[in-house]
């Protein structure tokens, strides 16, 4: 193969999808890759009932971003919860502190 037929595997390349948008090689993936994939990656289908305005939202947001809005919707999720455990567990961490230095205050009265 010549240098002058050879794309350049460059992320651009990529992105802009002169590389991996071709049809030609495109194929279905078995059942047993599927599930194989979802596994590996620790995915789970759902099935949700949403307000038509926020998947609008989404669909805009996702287009300012140049992601599709069901892996943009996922990555919310994601940052929702991981900050609300995040949340969850200071507070509790909190508590437990207060409730120790009450407990030692006791014994120091006492």
């Amino acid at each position: 193969m010549s240098d002058q037929h050879k794309i350049s595997g460059t992320e651009e390349a990529w992105e802009d999808g002169t590389l991996g948008e071709s049809l030609e090689h495109a194929q279905v993936a078995s059942e047993e890759i599927h599930k194989a994939v979802e596994s590996t990656l620790a995915m789970q289908m759902i099935s949700i009932r949403l307000p038509k305005s926020v998947i609008e939202d989404f669909k805009n947001l996702a287009l300012l971003e140049g992601i599709g809005y069901q892996p943009l919707m996922r990555e919310a999720l994601i940052r929702f919860a991981t900050s609300e455990s995040k949340r969850v567990m200071r507070e509790t961490a909190a508590e437990h502190a207060k409730k120790n230095r009450e407990e030692k205050d006791q014994t120091r009265v006492a």
